[in-house]
């Protein structure tokens, strides 16, 4: 809750500031106006807006029987209410979770992953993503999401109005032009600040759940291959901080400013915690 809190306080001050550089007095009361009104249905329908964003498609137990069950396995095993199991068609594999809290979560995996992973690799990718359901996660994320998407829109739209009339002419051109870049950027950089340490905790969590960090490891590995090669579809840098994998190409200029830690050194990580998992005689087979 803190977290959260101190998320929403940071991107409101940054759309204020927006504001008062595009409309002065007025633009910052409008901007502030703006902000609490996003906050507010950040928090309740952050999760449908990047839902339906991606175009996810909810599943059951009769229209998806394995995917549906591995999630309800986690669930029962984490001591976490079944979440609402959605499904993408994209062909690159990847997967998150949203949703305000717990009790009202969704976890959704692109179509290729299926294809890519096997069972135990996918209950790895799953275990990580109901691991941030279990740490909360999942608000603070969607809504740093939500928020970065508002401000990067309105810094796009404001461009075109130019700064407050109080301003030089002069200065307002290439005031605005760099605003225009750095009003996202920050917003993205508030959300590289919370995003990877948790990335961390639900790899430690997602092994745990699975029985095995090893298949968790694997998965990341198949995972930023195909990553590496293409782009998923509809990917935006406002929601990038959601997926498992960044789901940006290697050739795309998104990755510089990446929400996520290396997959190399997150690999290393889990690896050690299996070996520590087998030694204690926790590790299943």
């Amino acid at each position: 809750m803190l977290r959260t809190t101190f998320l929403m306080t940071l991107l409101t001050i940054l759309m204020v500031l927006v504001g008062q550089y595009f409309g002065g007095n007025q633009g910052m009361l409008i901007m502030l106006v703006i902000s609490i009104a996003t906050n507010l249905y950040a928090y309740w329908n952050s999760d449908k807006m990047v839902l339906a964003q991606y175009r996810a498609r909810e599943v059951d137990e009769q229209t998806a029987p394995a995917l549906w069950g591995i999630v309800k396995k986690l669930a029962d095993k984490a001591g976490l209410p079944m979440p609402k199991v959605y499904i993408v068609d994209d062909p690159q594999p990847n997967a998150f979770a949203t949703g305000r809290n717990p009790e009202h979560a969704a976890v959704c995996v692109t179509t290729a992953l299926a294809n890519v992973l096997d069972r135990k690799e996918l209950e790895g990718v799953l275990g990580h993503e109901m691991t941030h359901v279990r740490n909360h996660d999942i608000l603070t994320c969607t809504i740093a999401a939500c928020m970065a998407g508002v401000i990067t829109t309105i810094s796009h739209i404001a461009m075109w109005f130019g700064g407050s009339r109080d301003r030089e002419n002069n200065g307002n051109a290439i005031v605005g032009l760099l605003l225009l870049f750095l009003a996202p950027l920050a917003a993205t950089v508030i959300q590289m600040a919370v995003s990877r340490s948790r990335e961390y905790k639900a790899d430690e969590g997602g092994g745990q759940l699975c029985g095995n960090p090893d298949y968790l490891a694997s998965a990341l590995v198949k995972i930023q291959n195909y990553a590496n090669q293409r782009s998923m579809m509809n990917a935006t840098p406002a929601t990038a901080n959601l997926f498992i994998i960044e789901p940006f190409s290697a050739r795309d200029l998104q990755t510089m400013f990446s929400t996520h830690p290396a997959t190399e050194e997150r690999v290393a990580l889990l690896h050690k915690q299996a070996e520590a998992m087998r030694a204690a005689g926790q590790l299943e087979a």
